[in-house]
């Protein structure tokens, strides 16, 4: 949503043009009343809605047209609310801010136009009308199929972390409960996997976030750039809680073993200094 209304927001002068100048090319709205405004659809292919209210009161005089069917239903309601932060005078088109519709469901704009006979409400579906003019590319196989792909990688990501934690719990019960020699490592072990079963499970959660329930259609640097960064941290921490387990095994076992320790620690400081200057970079950027 939040990627149409920038879209949107960015090419308003020329969207509101193309319709202003394609409604005064096709003259009076009220000739095509006789057939539903069939031809009217068929002009605009994005047009979803249209009704008519007296130019007193602003009630709705006509029935909801849509393009395959016709509702009753909505006679008589007040639509007053939609001209008052819209200029509308005689002859002229006046074009309302984006808005969801109660009828249709979908964000769309309405198009104000006062005749002689009545005012005039045309219907945009946002979505559709960003694609026939070319400012959004949607196609609806191709989005089915990543949205299948997204939702079963998704889902097995979530699986996968569940297992993993499950591993984790049962793995720690299991050691108190029937092994005796119970030590600093049946704690560590646990909490590695805890913590890579939440790394996975937040991966899975935000790839079907963005990819199926909240579909993005525009990229944007600054959630890509989260999620790596949430992603890194979590890994970050589960090799250092690895680190130190190393540490205290090898403290209690080999001293001279501990060169090994310090190499890790020394790798996994090298991840936190590359992540830091990411972030830096990647907010520098962002800033521009």
């Amino acid at each position: 949503m939040k990627e149409f209304m920038d879209i949107y927001r960015v090419n308003t002068a020329e969207i509101e043009q193309f319709i202003k100048e394609t409604l005064d090319n096709l003259g009076s709205i009220s000739r095509y009343k006789k057939d539903n405004f069939k031809e009217l659809f068929n002009v605009f292919p994005s047009l979803e809605l249209v009704y008519i209210t007296d130019t007193k009161e602003h009630k709705q005089s006509s029935p909801n047209i849509y393009k395959n069917r016709i509702d009753q239903a909505q006679k008589n309601r007040d639509r007053s609310y939609l001209l008052k932060n819209t200029d509308v005078t005689n002859e002229t088109i006046g074009i309302s801010k984006p808005y969801v519709s109660s009828a249709t469901r979908n964000t769309c704009i309405t198009a104000i136009k006062e005749e002689e006979d009545g005012i005039y409400f045309l219907d945009f579906d946002l979505s559709l009308l960003l694609q026939k003019l070319g400012f959004l590319e949607l196609h609806n196989s191709l989005n089915i199929m990543n949205k299948s792909f997204y939702i079963a990688a998704g889902s097995s990501m979530v699986i996968l972390s569940v297992f993993t934690i499950g591993y984790a719990l049962i793995n720690f019960f299991h050691t108190i409960i029937f092994e005796s020699n119970f030590s600093i490592e049946a704690i560590f072990k646990p909490v590695v996997a805890l913590t890579l079963g939440l790394a996975i499970f937040d991966l899975a959660k935000t790839v079907l976030e963005q990819e199926v329930f909240f579909k993005s259609y525009a990229k944007s640097n600054k959630t890509e750039y989260r999620l790596l960064i949430k992603f890194l941290i979590t890994i970050i921490i589960a090799l250092l809680i690895e680190a130190l387990m190393v540490v205290f095994k090898i403290a209690i076992s080999d001293y001279t073993q501990l060169i090994n320790a310090f190499y890790l620690i020394l790798g996994v400081s090298v991840i936190i200094v590359a992540l830091s200057i990411f972030i830096f970079l990647s907010q520098k950027v962002s800033q521009k």
